[in-house]
């Protein structure tokens, strides 16, 4: 055999043995063993070598975690046999997998502290007022003379929100109407603070006196206040920190985000349904219920719902004790819970599937895609709902999200998020440091 053609078979046979090499189990098991683990305490976690060799788990932090039971830094293990990881206690660790001297793998291992909530499902009451006063349109002012809009003019937009009036911060409408029918008066001008997204401005409006009412208007509609029905999706016991809706509350003009200035939330009794259907969402029809009695605050409008504080654990539910969460990566595609209330006030449990789960490593609203599958969710609602958004998803036992939006061709289905995206704007943070990136879509 030749110089040439004795290269030309060492390499094709060094090819057929890497192609072996890669397509084998161990290798697949070794390449797919993760360079970040995330747990959390009281859970476990096996890791697969599947490698038919005798090799070393390092241990970096033995008071962290347990290697098989052992608390050792270096523990000998069986590397054809699954690895089991126990969390002690929140920190990290890291886990280096040898054979001999020759370091194999290794994994960066965060154990969070164990967070456990009360899943909800209860209707409830929404009564948000905003930061200052939104601007939801413009009018023309017929002032005898001609028509013109002075807030139009002084450069007010739609969506932007108005905080404060020569110096002083609106509460509300009669604040507004008081201050412009002053300003009016003296022939003065106002002197404005707007907020329109991040950006804050200072713009100035001379009001125009409406020639037929003989009032000064500022030739703009208005609104400080919002309310609707939602579903709470889970309570903290220790903080009283809440979470409901799994959306954010937008003006029903604007669409912009509602700016948070107060807000309650209440009772809700759900009265009747209008059953979904392919190109027409249902809805839930509810009334607020005892609205004298605050169950919480609400201090944060983001697009993952409304949060703050309750006044107490929640009642009617279906879970009385908390229950643990799941991170985002340990939620998989199957069967699965929703709660929520169909009739009245009462909390009932009802069949779905997660169809599809999206690997998320920052905040995004669209986390899996879910589709009802029980019958008597089916037959009362035709499958998801508005009012329904915000009805906790609980997965083996543990709550993994809240429903968010319905598929408006197709009502069996629509998105979920994730929990952890929910904890995060309660205040109860489960990633260090986490990064923003948000999406919205169609409410449930």
């Amino acid at each position: 055999m030749n110089r040439h053609n004795k290269r030309k078979w060492m390499g094709s046979l060094l090819l057929l043995i890497t192609a072996l090499v890669v397509s084998s189990t161990p290798f697949h098991d070794l390449s797919s063993f993760p360079h970040e683990l995330r747990l959390m305490e009281g859970s476990w976690k096996q890791l697969r070598v599947s490698m038919p060799l005798m090799g070393t788990l390092v241990n970096s932090n033995p008071d962290i975690l347990n290697v098989n039971g052992m608390e050792a830094r270096e523990v000998s293990v069986d590397l054809s046999q699954p690895v089991s990881v126990e969390p002690k206690k929140a920190g990290e660790a890291n886990l280096q997998v040898k054979w001999r001297n020759i370091p194999l793998k290794a994994v960066k291992v965060n154990v969070l502290p164990d967070l456990r909530v009360i899943p909800g499902g209860q209707s409830i009451g929404v009564k948000l007022q905003t930061a200052g006063v939104l601007v939801v349109g413009h009018h023309l002012v017929d002032t005898g003379s001609g028509k013109l809009s002075p807030g139009e003019q002084a450069g007010i937009h739609v969506g932007d929100s108005i905080i404060k009036m020569n110096d002083m911060y609106i509460n509300d409408m009669n604040d507004v109407k008081k201050m412009v029918r002053e300003a009016g008066e003296k022939k003065s001008a106002l002197h404005l603070l707007v907020v329109r997204g991040k950006e804050k401005l200072n713009l100035t409006l001379r009001p125009a006196k409406d020639k037929k009412d003989e009032e000064y208007r500022m030739g703009l509609y208005i609104r400080d206040s919002a309310a609707g029905v939602g579903t709470l999706t889970f309570y903290e016991p220790n903080t009283k920190a809440y979470g409901a809706l799994g959306h954010v509350i937008s003006d029903v003009d604007t669409g912009q985000a509602i700016v948070v200035g107060d807000g309650q939330i209440v009772r809700a009794s759900v009265t009747s349904i209008e059953k979904g259907q392919s190109g027409n969402p249902g809805e839930k029809f509810a009334r607020f219920y005892n609205e004298s009695e605050v169950l919480g605050n609400i201090s944060k409008n983001s697009p993952f719902g409304i949060f703050g504080k309750m006044k107490e654990e929640p009642k009617r539910g279906l879970y009385p004790d908390p229950i643990p969460i799941a991170l985002a990566e340990q939620v998989k595609e199957g069967p699965a819970k929703i709660l929520t209330v169909v009739e009245g006030q009462k909390v009932e449990e009802y069949s779905i599937e997660i169809v599809n789960v999206v690997k998320q490593h920052f905040p995004a609203t669209k986390g899996m895609i879910i589709k009802v599958t029980d019958k008597r969710l089916l037959e009362k609602t035709g499958g998801i709902v508005q009012g329904m958004s915000g009805s906790p998803i609980i997965q083996d036992g543990k709550v993994v999200g809240a429903v968010t939006h319905v598929f408006v061709n197709d009502p069996t289905s629509g998105y979920g998020c994730y929990i952890e995206w929910m904890l995060q704007d309660a205040g109860l943070q489960v990633r260090p440091n986490p990064p923003s990136n948000q999406s919205t879509g169609t409410a449930a």
